[in-house]
């Protein structure tokens, strides 16, 4: 324990002197705002932000056309997709109507046929009859 010392008050207060002191000087030291170094690294800053909103502006314009046409894109396959399911009903309905209109003919032919029977065996039985 030779080697270990604790630190005592004297020694703390002079440590945080010492880093008031550096902290000061620190200040102290600072260049004015007029420096040529110091208005260097403002243009240099001003610039880097400048081209950083221009790619930032470029990347959102990107992103809305991208978003634009993609919309165009969806609407113009739904549109499709309605086209397509219209013709597609339409083409049932007509199919249905057809298929109503053959069975509503079909219906009148065997009627037309049973009345055509009823009527020859009527005859058939008045025939006999006289």
């Amino acid at each position: 324990m030779a080697l270990y010392r604790e630190k005592d008050f004297l020694e703390r207060r002079q440590s945080a002197a010492e880093a008031r002191k550096s902290l000061l000087e620190k200040f102290k030291n600072k260049p004015d705002p007029d420096d040529p170094d110091v208005l260097e690294k403002q243009a240099q800053r001003r610039a880097i932000a400048e081209a950083r909103a221009e790619r930032q502006a470029k990347k959102d314009a990107e992103r809305r056309e991208r978003l634009k046409r993609e919309a165009e894109e969806k609407a113009a396959r739904e549109a499709a997709a309605a086209a397509k399911a219209k013709a597609e009903a339409e083409a049932r309905e007509a199919e249905e109507r057809e298929r109503l209109a053959q069975e509503l003919t079909t219906e009148a032919e065997r009627k037309a046929k049973r009345d055509a029977r009823y009527a020859a065996r009527k005859a058939r039985v008045r025939g006999a009859r006289r």
